[in-house]
């Protein structure tokens, strides 16, 4: 297994013989999904997309259900294409399903990749994923490393921590809080670093890793390391709000975070969220993938950023408008 650092290339890909120029991406509508879809677009690939929000089509967009019950299905409709863009999982449990599921789920994935011919898959991990973590959701993706090792599919995994950039849902939902409270409230003394890269860089760097020949694992992160108290006065600074800052117990955050959940009908932020940033798990001391600065970013988008509140539910489990449930193939792309 190999650990890349790779230069920036925006370059049509070539078709070498018995690539047949399709590759499926899981979540084609979803948030990185979509930037991965669109980038293959632009580089002159056809996309196929296994999806649980067929609803959300995009013009030129093969849309195939992502149904982890029905496995000839999910056989047939990955054969035909050469790399598996994978960005299933879930960010956190909801109704029936849980990260042991999500584990099953991409399990099951790579298998019927592996039965349908697939060449390569290049699937979206997390920073420091460990089997022995205390948080499902670094577990979890752990396991699904394991899984797909285990495949025999070559592979590359990109290890992203915080997301920015599109219509992210973190950095907006932050700037969202502080123009609208008088108080944002920091746990601990705020000085965990996180390493956020732009959605655009992670799709870049998944594109470029399908054409290594190695089974490859790389960190996609940004070329900033802030704490996160830097970031969010960043953040403030940008959008001009006048909210005070303050620090307050760690052990708060999740009551405080409760407290939120409930008025917004959202998950704004787990317990297991916050105490996996606030030992480290959000940071990376190596080299930066991405070449996109948030502070920069941030500049840009200051007039914009945090108008709307930006609902994770609704996205993904419910009708944002008339709230009512709707259901999903056990699926969720939150990445």
């Amino acid at each position: 297994m190999t650990f890349h650092t790779p230069t920036h290339t925006g370059s049509k890909i070539p078709v070498p013989p018995g690539d047949t120029g399709i590759d499926v991406v899981t979540g084609a509508f979803g948030y990185s999904g979509r930037q991965i879809a669109s980038e293959l677009q632009r580089r002159g690939r056809q996309v196929r997309t296994l999806t649980g929000h067929p609803h959300r089509g995009h013009d030129g967009i093969d849309i195939r259900p992502l149904d982890f019950d029905d496995l000839p299905s999910l056989v047939a409709s990955l054969e035909g294409a050469t790399t598996l863009y994978n960005t299933y999982w879930i960010r956190f449990p909801h109704g029936a399903v849980s990260h042991e599921i999500a584990v099953e789920n991409s399990r099951a994935l790579f298998y019927a990749a592996k039965r349908a011919g697939i060449s390569r898959v290049v699937h979206i991990s997390i920073t420091h994923p460990s089997i022995e973590s205390p948080f499902s959701y670094f577990r979890g993706k752990a396991l699904v490393e394991r899984h797909l090792a285990e495949s025999g599919i070559p592979y590359s995994v990109l290890r992203p921590a915080i997301l920015f950039g599109g219509d992210g849902v973190l950095i907006n939902n932050i700037a969202w809080l502080l123009r609208h409270l008088p108080l944002f409230a920091v746990g601990g003394n705020g000085d965990y670093r996180v390493r956020p890269i732009h959605v655009s860089d992670l799709a870049r760097l998944a594109i470029e890793s399908a054409q290594y020949h190695d089974d490859t694992v790389i960190d996609a992160v940004g070329p900033e390391r802030p704490t996160f108290l830097q970031l969010v006065h960043s953040v403030r600074d940008a959008v001009g709000s006048q909210a005070r800052i303050i620090r307050v117990p760690g052990v708060l955050v999740p009551i405080l975070g409760a407290g939120l959940n409930a008025v917004l009908r959202d998950v704004l932020l787990t317990a297991d969220e916050y105490r996996a940033m606030s030992t480290g798990l959000a940071d990376t001391s190596g080299p930066a993938t991405g070449h996109i600065a948030l502070s920069s970013w941030l500049s840009e988008n200051r007039e914009k950023l945090g108008i709307n509140y930006a609902n994770e539910l609704d996205r993904h489990y419910r009708d944002g408008q008339s709230g009512r449930s709707i259901l999903v193939s056990k699926s969720l792309t939150p990445h």
